[in-house]
């Protein structure tokens, strides 16, 4: 786990740029990048670098040679990371989510777990998604219908945050699944949790943010891309993530809230996804689109 991040605050625009130099610097070397959104109406983002505490004079030195011929004198700024479990949620008394066969539980409520149910233990931790949140639940939904009904050979769960997306598809299926998420944080303890529901083999988790990491193109294209995101970068990202989908294959975005739906299905009609099912839960919706 990173001791501290590195970052710069900038704007939508130079975040991307800073997020392609980053990449072509840093991520050979395994270390993880990110950029964020940080005020939507006033354009605020910040690109981060993580890393550990003994490594930051030399890293510095270095994030500020990239930064220098295309962002002369952008300031770089320190953040320590701390120890506790900043986002962690816990589930007691919370009951189990059923979603289709798919039960999402604490490992308090094992004996609520019932015959036929495709259990999924998430237990609190440093990563959303326990299954209670709409968006999540959904995408249990729409996955146990693809995998069911189409074929998958190989699974893209494209920010798994606890790991629960790419733990529904593995247990389905036993196929490949490619898990990603830009916190690496999150990707540490989806690992954790992907080893606690007994999967051994067949789930690859890397700290890569959107498409920027060689993996894509190595365990791509994918019959199945999961993506339970924002809005705003799932439609940033809709061409990227069409060239990756296999032909024939399916999609299934989320964290879409209803009043954003229409914008979603416009960018990825354009990139000549087709919709097949919307699904709506308290307000947010799941979105199934294929490729014909």
């Amino acid at each position: 786990m990173a001791d501290i991040r590195l970052f710069v605050t900038t704007t939508e625009i130079q975040s991307e740029i800073i997020l392609d130099l980053m990449s072509a610097a840093f991520e050979e070397d395994g270390y993880a990048i990110a950029t964020m959104e940080m005020d939507e109406k006033k354009d605020i983002w910040e690109a981060s670098l993580y890393l550990d505490l003994h490594e930051e004079d030399a890293m510095g030195v270095r994030f500020a040679e990239v930064l220098e011929p295309h962002f002369p004198g952008m300031t770089i700024e320190r953040e320590v990371i701390p120890d506790e479990d900043w986002i962690a949620k816990s589930l007691e008394g919370l009951s189990p989510v059923h979603a289709g066969r798919f039960v999402v539980h604490g490992s308090h409520d094992r004996d609520k777990v019932r015959p036929g149910d495709v259990s999924i233990e998430i237990d609190a931790g440093q990563a959303f998604g326990t299954g209670h949140h709409g968006t999540t639940a959904g995408c249990l939904e729409v996955i146990e219908t693809v995998m069911r009904s189409r074929k998958v050979t190989n699974v893209l769960d494209l920010g798994t945050g606890s790991g629960v997306l790419a733990i529904a598809a593995r247990k389905l299926k036993a196929v490949p699944v490619l898990a990603t998420d830009i916190d690496p944080i999150a990707t540490r303890v989806a690992a954790e949790n992907v080893r606690r529901n007994g999967i051994s083999t067949g789930v690859r988790m890397i700290t890569a943010p959107g498409f920027h990491s060689p993996a894509f193109a190595t365990h791509g294209p994918f019959d199945l891309i999961i993506a339970n995101i924002l809005a705003r970068p799932l439609i940033r990202m809709a061409p990227q993530l069409a060239s990756h989908l296999a032909p024939g294959g399916s999609v299934i975005l989320s964290g879409i809230l209803a009043s954003q739906r229409w914008k979603v299905l416009s960018a990825y009609n354009g990139a000549h996804l087709r919709h097949v099912r919307t699904i709506w839960r308290n307000g947010w919706v799941t979105i199934h689109l294929d490729r014909a």
